[in-house]
């Protein structure tokens, strides 16, 4: 019932955000140019701040970047699995894949913080860090894979190329430069990076009920189960089984469930739109996700802390 309690302002800010875009205020184009704040200011700020003060060296980031990456990429395999089992064509395949294996970070960094204050969200921060270039990588070659028209070479460059470019990388890399070089507070700009950073999980919150599509939902049953299976099920039971076999902290542990077990993000419905996947089956299944984490996502964390002894 705590945890209930702690993450219940998270999914009534998604359902007021939804509710606030359906109603038009204030405007289309605002949730438009506020992903863009999000996405270019607020978030990479955070990161930075996070990032270049956290203990990069003595945090244990080895098991816990193993522990992320085995619950990941048990959930891609079954997705893939799934995708080859049902036979709907690789459109829905690529679907599948990703709505088995895809994360909120978003949604991550706002869980862990409710839950456990500053300390969760380093850990979250620095989930973040080692798994979302990882995740974006592989979900384009699994689309070359899946997608015989899809042209392996430029789709996987166009990926490394964005990664590049993307404004949250490139403050992670700088937070990593600034950390490693054992610069301590730069005076005013890590006060106004962190005032920046305050801000971005409330909004960003409003922005992924924003996103939420429920007129998708009368997509295919078959590939929604799957997809649900693999991110709020499976996903979920082999990090807890990761972690333990580990050596996890209980709070680096705790964080990478929070990981495994929250719906898969919004990223995946715009690579599905852009590599020709089925971009509304991605919505319903992020929608679908979102709607019974409500439920799964306090189980899963309950059932963590008990296991982690936290």
């Amino acid at each position: 019932m705590a945890i209930t309690l702690a993450i219940a302002p998270i999914f009534l800010l998604i359902v007021l955000g939804y509710a606030l875009r359906r109603g038009g205020i204030p405007s289309e184009e605002f949730w438009a140019l506020n992903d863009r704040l999000v996405y270019f200011i607020l978030m990479p700020a955070l990161f930075f701040v996070r990032i270049s003060t956290a203990d990069l060296v003595g945090a244990g980031l080895g098991p816990f970047t193993a522990t992320l990456y085995l619950g990941f990429f048990a959930g891609l395999g079954f997705g893939l699995v799934a995708a080859w089992y049902l036979a709907k064509g690789p459109a829905v395949g690529t679907s599948v894949m990703q709505g088995a294996s895809r994360f909120n970070t978003f949604v991550a960094l706002a869980v862990a913080e409710a839950l456990y204050g500053a300390a969760g969200l380093e850990w979250a921060v620095l989930g973040a860090t080692v798994l979302v270039p990882v995740a974006n990588i592989t979900a384009v070659i699994g689309f070359v894979v899946l997608m015989p028209q899809t042209k392996p070479g430029s789709a996987i460059w166009d990926a490394v190329r964005q990664l590049g470019t993307n404004p949250l990388i490139l403050a992670i890399l700088a937070g990593v430069a600034i950390n490693l070089a054992g610069i301590a507070l730069i005076p005013v700009l890590h006060e106004t990076l962190e005032v920046l950073g305050q801000a971005a999980l409330p909004i960003m919150l409003l922005s992924v009920g924003a996103s939420l599509k429920l007129r998708g939902l009368s997509a295919d049953l078959a590939p929604l189960l799957f997809s649900v299976a693999g991110k709020l099920a499976l996903f979920p039971a082999v990090t807890i089984l990761a972690a333990l076999a580990l050596g996890l902290s209980p709070l680096s542990a705790q964080v990478a469930l929070i990981y495994a077990a929250i719906p898969a993000g919004v990223v995946a419905y715009t690579l599905a739109r852009q590599l020709g996947g089925d971009a509304s089956l991605m919505a319903a299944m992020i929608t679908i996700q979102t709607l019974l984490s409500v439920l799964t996502l306090p189980l899963w964390l309950s059932l963590g802390e008990w296991v982690f002894g936290l």
